[in-house]
């Protein structure tokens, strides 16, 4: 029973263990996002950074929660998704 359960979280369908995948678009462009916005603190460059990598992040999430290979990623794809809008709340 305790495998059938860490199968179903940790496995895909071909029975690897994913925890962790080469990053896509949408985590590519917000990393670099992310980065730039370390760099270009002010101004209307920065508040564009912001948009692209709220987005960017949150499309990732999205796409984990709904097409993630397994529970943990989409569990994973679910916890950033509440943390982002959190993060909005104010």
């Amino acid at each position: 029973m305790a495998n059938e359960i860490f199968d179903q979280i940790f496995r895909d369908s071909e029975g690897k263990i994913v925890l962790a995948q080469m990053p896509n678009l949408p985590l590519i462009t917000w990393l670099v996002a992310s980065i730039l916005q370390l760099i270009f603190t002010t101004g209307k460059i920065n508040i564009g950074l912001e948009v692209l990598s709220f987005g960017a992040i949150f499309t990732w999430a999205w796409e984990e929660l709904f097409q993630g290979v397994n529970y943990f990623r989409r569990t994973l794809g679910f916890v950033v998704i509440i943390m982002l809008i959190l993060s909005k709340v104010q």
